[in-house]
């Protein structure tokens, strides 16, 4: 990442229109770039490639050189978030979730934090689908839908019930970074995976084994179905049920968890 303003007597002339020393701007600040990519990419899906996100992120360097007036004070701190929205700009236009699926899963998230408030932090299916309005056969059906958007579950945001809001921290980001230096950085983090472990442990059993296997066992969920006697469906809707718990959970909406 780079840390110094950059060379401040190429700024005049790039924004006079000198092409050089806008080419030299960008490639003294592509490094920001490449940076932000890999904190995006590291809450996504394998599949997504590297590559096509330090491209979108371009963009956002683009943008923020032609935008940027050097009395405004150092680059980075106006670059940055510009590449990140680049990215994630780029990424929601390419998303397959049908809106449809999305409101559901938003109404079974609402409907989970009414359930965990009224049972003093615990929620069956039979409870969260009494707060739908469904039998518990549809909120099956509910939960294998909306499990298709949870590729990787946890690249969700915490912060909140809207994928739309940008810079909440995601449950990847609660992770421990073996590079990190800062104190309150690292404070934060530990307090956040105790909150997300306390969560985790006031799970069903069930709903538990399935977390446990899948997350830190790295089982497939049809391996996971395997060694917990259960239809692939089932396993299914039981992670997208434990996913949406932790979710609200996490986002403190359910006051009694």
């Amino acid at each position: 990442m780079v840390r110094e303003a950059g060379p401040a007597s190429l700024w005049e002339p790039a924004r006079a229109g000198d092409g050089d020393a806008r080419e030299r701007l960008i490639l003294h600040y592509a490094p920001l770039v490449k940076y932000v990519a890999g904190r995006v990419g590291s809450g996504l899906p394998a599949g997504v490639d590297g590559g096509d996100l330090v491209g979108y992120g371009m963009v956002g360097l683009l943008d923020a050189i032609g935008r940027y007036d050097p009395a405004q004070g150092p680059f980075e701190p106006f670059a940055l978030p510009r590449i990140r929205g680049a990215i994630l700009d780029e990424l929601r236009s390419l998303d397959w979730v049908p809106r449809s699926v999305r409101a559901k899963s938003r109404e079974l998230e609402r409907a989970t934090a009414a359930a965990l408030a009224r049972g003093g932090g615990t929620a069956t299916e039979a409870d969260i689908a009494a707060e739908m309005g469904v039998a518990v056969t549809t909120l099956r059906h509910i939960l294998t839908e909306v499990s298709y958007r949870h590729q990787v579950a946890l690249d969700a945001p915490v912060a909140g019930m809207s994928d739309e809001v940008d810079g909440a921290p995601h449950l990847a980001d609660l992770l421990a970074d073996p590079r990190a230096t800062d104190p309150a950085r690292a404070a934060a983090d530990a307090d956040m995976r105790r909150r997300l472990w306390r969560a985790v442990s006031r799970l069903t059993r069930r709903e538990r084994d399935v977390v446990a296997l899948f997350y830190r066992e790295g089982l497939t969920l049809t391996e996971v179905a395997e060694a917990l006697g259960i239809t692939v469906g089932r396993a299914s809707q039981l992670h997208t049920k434990a996913v949406a718990t932790l979710r609200v959970r996490l986002s403190g909406l359910a006051e009694a968890a």
